[in-house]
């Protein structure tokens, strides 16, 4: 495995703060996102507690709050997602990646939607940056950091095999937010801006 904030500091540099769209599982669908998990993280990852549980919709990379009207993109926002109606996400058993310890979710068509809409409306702006829009939903439980070349994914993977029941969680996707987010070379770490009902002009 390799440390995943190594990987991104190469084009997200440690303490600077981009513009994130994400859907925020609420406290109680975060417990229940990550709580099979938080004593199987062994060291050389860092597990994500339930306040700072995403699932990214669009990075806008190297774009700043002070870079755009907040205020108008976020109306923008409104327009585009008003007539999505809010749909469920479910989650299943989490993948070992060389960078993190995900859960997938779906549906993809609906969360899609979502990511081409926001992307439209941050380029709509007119500032300048680099789109990292998310190709499916996703939400990861632990990033690799420090030391993740010593981690064992085959033995963590057995530790995930050993638990013997079905996981799955669900997180109602009725609104998507607007974040400013970093991260600090161990853990990703975002402030709210504004949040955006779905399905509010249904």
């Amino acid at each position: 495995m390799e440390d995943f904030f190594a990987k991104v500091g190469r084009f997200w540099p440690a303490g600077r703060r981009d513009l994130h769209w994400h859907i925020l599982p609420n406290l109680a669908e975060a417990d229940a996102l990550i709580d099979p998990y938080q004593r199987l993280i062994p060291p050389g990852l860092q597990a994500v507690g339930a306040g700072g549980m995403h699932c990214t919709l669009l990075h806008a990379i190297g774009l700043g709050r002070g870079d755009v009207d907040v205020d108008a993109l976020v109306k923008d926002a409104e327009s585009a997602v008003g007539t999505v109606r809010p749909f469920t996400l479910t989650f299943d058993r989490p993948a070992i990646g060389p960078f993190a310890v995900e859960l997938s979710g779906w549906p993809g068509r609906l969360f899609t939607e979502l990511v081409d809409a926001v992307t439209l409306v941050t380029a709509r702006t007119g500032a300048a940056f680099r789109p990292g829009p998310s190709r499916y939903p996703h939400l990861s439980v632990a990033y690799t950091t420090a030391g993740a070349e010593h981690v064992d994914p085959i033995g963590l993977k057995a530790a995930l095999a050993d638990i013997d029941r079905p996981l799955s969680a669900t997180v109602e996707a009725d609104r998507i937010h607007l974040v400013e987010q970093w991260h600090d070379g161990e853990r990703i770490l975002f402030t709210p801006i504004a949040e955006v009902l779905l399905g509010a002009t249904v």
